[in-house]
């Protein structure tokens, strides 16, 4: 049954001839029950660390969260900054404000994350990755990560295609009584030039229908000072030049309430403009490569209990992304003529079905479709188009003390070309199932396990790049498995008022990584499937919460992780078995939060030891360990019956010299003024 369905599925795509919504039901129907670039580059993009807010979860798989004021707190203002405060988390950052900033769980490669945006996935067919550093957190209400996948029984075939998943909410408009208008202006500036005006508004127009309207404007030079790795030391003084960045971002939503359901839409605007200042080599500071981005999609939901038994989860979406990339040998004689353009056109369409069958039986079918079109003004350009469906079948069964889940997701694939050197079909199967288990009634202790097998379908770019793509190339494939244990406790009459505690021993496997090795022609290299990693980790999270005062709050939040990540592509190789570039064996971090009052002081502290910048694991390679700690103290002001809150920032308190990515230096200290006005 199953072959003839992949069959049946496949044929549709490769005809293209019913329109997507009739593929969507041919899908659903078809799963009914019966009864009712550089050698493991992707693994090489990181940095790291540690925390949480609401840390983690009482989710069926390991969840973390940041959400609210929490977000805040942590002299956080992008997604990427965000994230470097999870366990497992590896953020590739390129220095400065516009670097570009990459994230990798758990070891398995940027490419191997799905990152959602308000239920629906953010996608880049051309290369896989999303930069995290221009998602702003002025709007964002809640950032949280699944390792494996969301214990959601409604949800999105895509949903089930990752082997980690980030989901990034932002704010849903709520009213009480009679308000109708909510209106928060905020102004940052501080180190870097920075200039940085956003609003948020949010108008109730009728009982059933609200409104968001949301823009953000960044302006920085981008220069800092910072220190030179010579042979002898950190001994030269230069300023790190080509990082400006102007970038605006405009978004708005409309979000109704139905019975037993809700619909939402939302439209997103973001552009920019900046420098990539380049790797710090040979004595060169400065590199003149520039980008333009404009992106923007617009997408709906929406979701209704139809009866007891029946749920219905309906996406949909387009984006269009543009680049432009320039580098101008006029403006530096090392580099060769390059002025791309590419264009991006994606969309997507979903449909969810939960089935209740008992009071601890539910069952889950979904399927979706997606199309993916890329140009490009490049010579002998493939001008790429992909079909994507996907169909996934989960079942889950909740008893007093047992929850189970299983899932099984499908994914088949049509690629065609303006050439004849499009890729094959490719039709692939992959399971995850999920186990917890609460051994004591009266106790907050709950046992968890989970396995899941996924797949990395090539990017275009790995397929297609002009004299670099190999048409042939085979998906990467990940196992996953994970054992874990989370308490929590809280306490009365004490100055210890919650504890919570969660650890997680992991192993990962990722085969057929796809790598870039050279041709015959040192000079011309292409695309292979060669690696093989293997991955063991420890997380270890806890949480607490004290009240030492009548009007005083302290809350404290602890991480660390280990990380052992072996490349055993070659038992040949002279370094097989080293460590993976960039993967530290010991990261954490940690973060303490006073409020009084009308004050709140805070301070965050980041730790990523030593690593190494090459599969070489020699002293050449050695990277140094770094540690960031970061200061800030708010005072909230009533101003009439509004609220002004102003906020002093200290980043990088003790001016470390530090790279994330080897010869891209970090910003040292800088400082930031936050001033938020609240209507």
């Amino acid at each position: 049954m199953v072959k003839l369905i992949s069959l049946i599925i496949r044929f549709i795509i490769h005809r293209q001839k019913l329109p997507p919504a009739w593929l969507l039901l041919c899908c659903f129907i078809g799963c009914l029950p019966a009864g009712a670039q550089t050698r493991l580059d992707s693994l090489q993009h990181l940095d790291e660390v540690i925390v949480t807010a609401r840390p983690y979860q009482k989710d069926i798989v390991p969840a973390q969260q940041l959400s609210g004021a929490q977000l805040q707190r942590l002299s956080s203002h992008s997604v990427a900054d965000a994230l470097r405060y999870f366990s497992g988390v590896q953020i590739k950052d390129y220095g400065g404000i516009g670097g570009l900033k990459t994230v990798n769980i758990r070891s398995m490669g940027t490419n191997h994350v799905g990152v959602f945006y308000d239920g629906i996935e953010l996608g880049n067919a051309q290369n896989g990755t999303v930069d995290l550093g221009r998602f702003s957190l002025d709007n964002m209400e809640a950032v949280t990560l699944y390792n494996g996948q969301k214990s959601s029984m409604l949800q999105p075939a895509k949903d089930f295609g990752s082997a980690g998943v980030i989901y990034l909410q932002s704010k849903t408009p709520e009213f009480e009584g009679n308000e109708r208008n909510h209106l928060k202006a905020t102004f940052k500036t501080g180190s870097f030039g920075l200039v940085n005006p956003s609003v948020l508004w949010e108008h109730k127009l009728n009982s059933s229908i609200n409104t968001s309207l949301s823009a953000e404007y960044m302006y920085t030079t981008g220069k800092y000072r910072f220190t030179y790795r010579t042979q002898d030391g950190y001994d030269t003084t230069a300023v790190r030049k080509n990082g400006d960045v102007k970038a605006l971002r405009i978004e708005g939503g409309l979000y109704g309430k139905i019975g037993q359901g809700y619909w939402r839409t939302k439209a997103y605007f973001y552009n920019s403009e900046r420098g990539y200042p380049g790797a710090v080599v040979r004595n060169r500071f400065s590199h003149e490569d520039r980008q333009w981005d404009s992106n923007f999609f617009i997408q709906g939901s929406f979701k209704k209990d139809f009866t007891s038994w029946y749920s219905l989860l309906l996406n949909a979406k387009y984006a269009y992304d543009y680049l432009h990339y320039l580098a101008d040998p006029n403006k530096d004689a090392s580099m060769m003529y390059t002025d791309n353009h590419y264009y991006q056109h994606e969309t997507y369409v979903s449909v969810a079905n939960r089935f209740t069958l008992t009071s601890f039986w539910d069952v889950n079918v979904s399927a979706d479709w997606q199309y993916n079109l890329l140009d490009a003004d490049l010579r002998d350009f493939a001008y790429p188009r992909r079909n994507t469906g996907l169909l996934a079948a989960a079942t889950s069964f909740s008893f007093e003390q047992i929850k189970l889940q299983a899932s099984i997701l499908g994914t088949f694939v049509h690629d065609r070309t303006a050439n004849s050197g499009s890729a094959p079909d490719k039709t692939e199967w992959t399971p995850a199932a999920v186990f917890t288990y609460k051994p004591f009634r009266h106790a907050d202790l709950n046992l968890r396990a989970f396995y899941k097998r996924i797949f990395r379908m090539p990017t275009l770019n790995d397929l297609y790049y002009t004299f670099v793509g190999n048409a042939y190339l085979d998906p990467e494939f990940t196992d996953q498995y994970d054992i874990g244990i989370t308490y929590g406790k809280p306490f009365e009459n004490s100055w210890l008022r919650h504890l919570e505690i969660q650890a997680d021993i992991y192993y990962n496997k990722v085969d057929n990584k796809i790598v870039a090795t050279p041709t015959s022609n040192f000079f011309r290299w292409t695309m292979v499937n060669l690696g093989k990693v293997e991955i063991r980790g420890i997380d270890i999270a806890a949480q607490a919460s004290w009240k030492p005062g009548e009007e005083m709050l302290l809350n404290g939040r602890l991480n660390y992780t280990y990380q052992k990540a072996q490349d055993l592509t070659d038992k040949n190789d002279e370094f097989y078995g080293g460590q993976i570039p960039y993967i530290p064996w010991h990261s954490g971090s940690a973060a303490l939060n006073l409020t009084w009052k009308s004050w709140e002081a805070n301070y965050s502290f980041i730790y990523t030891g030593e690593r190494y910048s090459s599969q070489a694991n020699l002293p050449v390679n050695y990277q140094q360990p770094w540690y960031t700690s970061d200061f800030s103290l708010s005072k909230t002001q009533p101003v009439w019956s509004d609220e002004l809150k102003l906020t002093l920032e200290i980043n990088n308190f003790f001016n470390q010299q530090y790279e994330v990515v080897s010869c891209y230096p970090m910003p040292g200290i800088n400082f930031r003024l936050i001033a938020q006005y609240t209507f």
